[in-house]
């Protein structure tokens, strides 16, 4: 076991024994965490499970072959890894390479992980044939074991980042299509092709389906929730075409979704172009159902590169949200780059906050030393 430190932890203690008029004061010692991004945990698509034994456990893509592996904390700060909790490409496996996105939860004392991974089954030899899996233990450290020798369902598309919330007594499983294979018109794929850019311009969707509370089968069909705006003068056009009017590629993405609940609310934080390059970034949407609709929120993006204003942090997206152990303050996990870190993505934490009118904010990207 590889024990993995925080950046800095620095007990701030208080210990001061007075008298005044003969009277004790009982010793009083004030703990304080503090710590500077990015974390020693290069992971893609962070996933943080608040669990409880009272650790919280980390999980996502890389850092193992052909599967997932799990860093423990006590603290969100200093890290342990725990070693390969998933191993794919088993002989009563349906999955093949390319593991991505874990996510796990823990209900009725299992652990269940959701996450996509290339199907063993493709007859026409697709380039992308990413399904959505989902896999058991009774810890999270593991060994997970898939609950079935098939992907969860096939929606005759390439499919990734799952995420789910349960909601009044039902789960509703969201991911993402894949850009492969789905070419879109919009001002802005007329604008790539008149500037020479590009043909054409593919683009990945957000979807929502309900599934069986045994994460067997699905019920209804998915429902579109989220795409990338069709016209120039929309006020998300900029921030997720980045990657289209930058000449980096010609497809936009919305994908690494996170639900959750808020004052009535559904909050879906999303990410918007290309992972690997330097303008993925991270918006949200609001709905007052599960399944949309869905209402992007003007003050996207919430978390984008920081370089042109003296920063050092690119890339970052794929976000979760964790929670303190006493509810207080919630916090943006997600991955990004730095200078130093090169093209490995790394992870970052920040504390993010949803005001009196709903509004979300992220105080982050961040390097400097914070407290947690």
């Amino acid at each position: 076991m590889k024990l993995y430190k925080g950046i800095a932890v620095v007990l701030l203690m208080a210990g001061i024994f007075t008298s005044c008029h003969n009277s004790d004061k009982s010793t009083q010692t004030q703990v304080a965490i503090t710590y500077s991004n990015p974390l020693p945990v290069a992971f893609g698509d962070p996933f943080i499970l608040s669990a409880s034994d009272g650790k919280y456990y980390m999980y996502g893509t890389g850092g193992v072959e052909k599967g997932f592996g799990a860093y423990s904390s006590d603290n969100l700060v200093d890290w342990h890894f725990e070693g390969q909790v998933y191993s794919g490409d088993q002989p009563d496996s349906w999955t093949v390479k390319s593991y991505w996105a874990p996510e796990v939860y823990e209900i009725d004392g299992h652990y269940y992980m959701f996450f996509s991974a290339d199907w063993k089954e493709n007859p026409t030899n697709e380039l992308e044939n990413f399904r959505i899996g989902v896999a058991v233990a009774n810890q999270p450290t593991g060994p997970f074991t898939e609950i079935s020798d098939k992907p969860l369902f096939d929606p005759g598309y390439p499919i990734i980042d799952a995420n789910i919330l349960q909601h009044d007594g039902r789960t509703y499983l969201y991911y993402s299509r894949c850009c492969y294979k789905n070419p879109v018109e919009s001002e802005v794929a007329e604008w790539a092709r008149v500037q020479n850019l590009f043909d054409e311009i593919e683009e990945s969707w957000v979807y929502g389906v309900e599934i069986s509370n045994d994460f067997t089968t699905v019920v209804g069909e998915p429902v579109l929730l989220l795409q990338p705006p069709s016209t120039m003068d929309d006020l998300q056009t900029e921030w997720e075409s980045r990657s289209v009017t930058s000449g980096e590629v010609n497809r936009r993405w919305t994908e690494g979704s996170f639900a959750f609940e808020h004052n009535g609310k559904i909050y879906m934080m999303y990410s918007a172009n290309f992972f690997g390059g330097e303008n993925y970034a991270v918006g949200y949407a609001v709905a007052d159902h599960p399944l949309g609709p869905f209402a992007k929120a003007e003050n996207n993006p919430v978390l984008e590169k920081n370089i042109a204003i003296g920063g050092e942090v690119t890339g970052t997206g794929h976000n979760m949200v964790v929670w303190s152990k006493d509810g207080e303050k919630m916090y943006c996990v997600y991955h990004g780059r730095t200078k130093r870190t090169g093209s490995e993505r790394v992870v970052f934490i920040d504390e993010m906050k949803i005001d009196e009118n709903g509004v979300l904010t992220v105080d982050g990207p961040s390097t400097s030393e914070k407290e947690l």
